[in-house]
Formats: structure tokens, C-alpha cells, sequence
């Protein structure tokens, strides 16, 4: 059964500032640190279902994803904060946020320093194209290198389709022309192998039970048009049809890796 806990926010300790959304460190009632992406942040709700989606297939995939945390925050929270930015962010937060278990000691991953295995890049560069991630570049890889291994953080630029809900259908049977920017990708040289692999890992049901899990207050503020039925009919479909034809993308990455290496 997929789920992911849930804790309540009791401490807020440092805002994050190299994340557009201003995400914080802060603390829950379980004693762990977690990196918080608030409700309240740039692009709403929808960064927080982008991550919530985006962790878990990576996670499913077999990549390293910090665990992801349903984290409650109340009025209070953050009260006694100085900055008036922070302040007006928590308020407009209150109610169900997210959370990534903070990996203390990690360090940024550097394109120019790691050479990932040819294998895992495949994987993470068949997830990437598969949620339309344009957020993984040698200027910003959102890769940490925590206990010697290679971590995957912040989907919250994936599915790019729903920040606007017209043409989604054309959206799902795209090839995905960001690839060409990706980090990983001359390393990804097993790209055919790993798109097998997928379609016995990301099953249906699999898709059913993520999208099952989106919290319905997140997807009633993420639109005031598209009730959340609809918006969960379109993540499932969308993600179905992308799986289904997962050719247009990794033909295209791999047209793409061709022109690099």
C-alpha cells in the first residue's frame, strides 16, 4: 500500500532561500528536520503535487529520494519570524504541507566533479523526460551526494501541463524537447533497457494509488475551475499515455544523447 506519514510542524528554523518558492528547514513532532515546500510558496499547490508525484515514481523507479512527509501547519507556526516575506508565506500555508527528510552533511552534486553510473543516469533521465522535468541541469542538477550515494531532490518543476490544463492530451505524447539540457544525459547510455524496466515498475495501479494519494485541499486550491475529480482523471490519464507511449520520449532523448556524445 503506497502512504506517507504524517507530523505536525513545531519549528521553524531557517527559510532556504536558493529555492524560488522560499522552502525552509523546520522541524516536526517526530524530532526530524525536513525541507518544507509550502502551499503558500510561487506556485501553490501545484509544486507540492508536482513533488509528491515526481518523488515517488523516482522512488518506484529504484532512485534515492528523500522520504516525503505529509507535515500539518498550524496559525501559530513561524509567528515569532522577523521576516515579513516568511510571515505572509506561513499564513498563506496553513493546513497540509510537504516535507523531504532533511540529509544533514549532503552535498550538492557537480556535474564537472561526479561521473554518475551509466545506468542510474538512464533511469533518472527516462523519469525526468516521462514528468516532463525541465529542472535538472548542470547549472541546477538537484542531485545530492549523501553517504556516497547519489540523492534525487526537488520534482517540484515536473508535469509542466498543469499550469495550464488546455491541451494536457498533446502534452502526454510529447518527445519532451528539455532533454537536450539534462545533466545526466551523455552518461545515459542505456536508455532502451531502462525504458523496459519501467513499464514493469510504473504500472497502472501503481499510477492509481499515487494519484489516489494527492491531498483533495491541494487540488481544490490548484484550480477554482477543474474540481478535483477532474484534476485526478487528468494526472491518471496523463501519466497512463505517457507510459503507454514512452517511444516518443526516449526516442527523442536518445536522438538527443546522440548529438552530445
Amino acid at each position: 500500500m503506497l502512504e506517507l506519514r504524517r507530523e505536525q510542524l513545531n519549528r521553524y528554523i531557517t527559510p532556504l532561500r536558493e529555492g524560488g518558492s522560499l522552502p525552509a528547514l523546520a522541524e516536526a513532532d517526530d524530532g526530524f528536520r525536513y525541507v518544507v515546500k509550502f502551499r503558500g510558496g510561487g506556485h501553490g499547490s501545484k509544486a507540492l503535487i508536482s513533488e509528491l508525484i515526481g518523488g515517488e515514481i523516482a522512488r518506484r523507479a529504484g532512485l534515492r529520494v528523500p522520504e516525503l512527509v505529509f507535515l500539518d501547519l498550524d496559525e501559530d507556526f513561524g509567528r515569532t519570524e522577523g521576516d515579513e516575506e516568511i510571515q505572509d508565506l506561513l499564513r498563506a500555508s496553513t493546513g497540509l504541507n510537504l516535507g523531504l527528510h532533511f540529509l544533514g552533511g549532503a552535498l550538492a552534486w557537480d556535474v564537472a566533479a561526479n561521473s554518475p553510473d551509466p545506468y542510474e543516469a538512464s533511469r533518472i533521465v527516462w523519469v525526468d523526460a516521462f514528468l516532463t522535468n525541465v529542472d535538472r541541469t548542470a547549472r541546477n542538477t538537484n542531485m545530492l551526494i549523501w553517504n556516497r550515494e547519489l540523492w534525487l531532490i526537488d520534482h517540484g518543476a515536473s508535469l509542466l501541463f498543469h499550469h495550464s490544463w488546455n491541451g494536457w492530451e498533446k502534452a502526454a505524447l510529447s518527445p519532451f524537447a528539455y532533454i537536450k539540457d539534462h545533466a545526466l544525459l551523455p552518461y545515459a547510455a542505456h536508455l532502451e533497457e531502462v525504458d523496459a524496466e519501467m513499464h514493469r515498475l510504473i504500472i497502472p495501479e501503481f499510477i492509481d494509488r499515487l494519484v489516489d494519494l494527492i491531498p483533495t485541499e491541494w487540488l481544490s486550491q490548484a484550480s477554482e475551475t477543474v474540481s478535483p475529480e477532474e484534476q485526478r482523471h487528468v494526472y491518471r490519464t496523463f501519466l497512463k499515455e505517457r507510459l503507454s507511449n514512452s517511444k516518443i520520449f526516449v526516442d527523442n532523448a536518445i536522438t538527443a544523447r546522440k548529438a552530445l556524445v
